[in-house]
């Protein structure tokens, strides 16, 4: 049945008009391609010197200890005050260590490493390199500054060590921390390792599960502990 040339369409049809409308794609002039990230690896990771170094770093120390390359400052060292030291923060955030040998266990760093190039002569790098080992003699971590050249022998890393680590295993002559005595009056003691006032932790797992001790406010960067004083009977 046609529709005679002077009627007007229905609703229904003026709806199916306009729906076929609104599903036609139409071009989009808000759509933006994204580009292909410009991040590619770096060919100089380690500098011909670094490299050589590593080679025979590696080889001296062996499996007693772990050699990391690039570490950043920031995640080797802490400000034992953060609130009031936040400047301290800012000088280290930006800055890393060639090298760091760890203990190969645990992983605790136990030897920074500095390889100084000509670019240490400037007026702007001693001052720098000034800070860090100062930074790194606060916090009880020795650094060895080695001079760059093409290669080097096993003999003279080992000689350049030796005075560092002068025993057999380059971990075994960084003292450890031990426990520290509780003070005799039950106050809170400072931690050994910050200098600031210890909180009173109660142990979540483990042996010592329930058992309370003084842990200190730095934790987890800071893992030092003091047990609670115990009081003998009164006699």
């Amino acid at each position: 049945m046609t529709r005679p040339p002077d009627q007007k369409p229905g609703c229904l049809a003026a709806f199916l008009h306009l729906f076929r409308r609104a599903s036609t794609p139409t071009p989009r002039s808000d759509i933006v391609m994204v580009e292909e990230l410009p991040y590619r690896i770096r060919d100089d990771f380690l500098s011909p010197a670094e490299l050589s170094y590593y080679r025979v770093l590696t080889t001296v120390i062996g499996p007693r200890a772990t050699v990391c390359a690039k570490v950043r400052l920031a995640d080797v060292l802490y400000v034992s005050r953060p609130h009031e030291n936040r400047a301290y923060f800012n000088r280290i955030a930006q800055r890393h260590i060639d090298f760091l040998l760890c203990e190969a266990s645990t992983m605790e760093p136990v030897l920074a490493i500095e390889l100084d190039d000509s670019s240490h002569d400037r007026p702007d790098r001693i001052e720098s390199d000034a800070f860090l080992d100062e930074a790194l003699q606060a916090a009880g971590l020795p650094i060895l500054r080695v001079i760059p050249k093409p290669a080097y022998t096993h003999d003279e890393v080992v000689a350049a060590l030796r005075p560092l680590l002068p025993s057999d295993s380059p971990v075994e002559s960084v003292p450890k921390s031990s426990l520290s005595p509780s003070p005799p009056d039950g106050t809170a003691p400072n931690c050994p390792k910050c200098g600031i006032p210890m909180v009173i932790r109660t142990a979540t797992k483990g042996a010592q599960k329930g058992r309370q001790f003084y842990g200190c406010r730095n934790y987890p960067a800071c893992r030092q502990v003091v047990p609670l004083p115990t009081h003998g009977a009164a006699g």
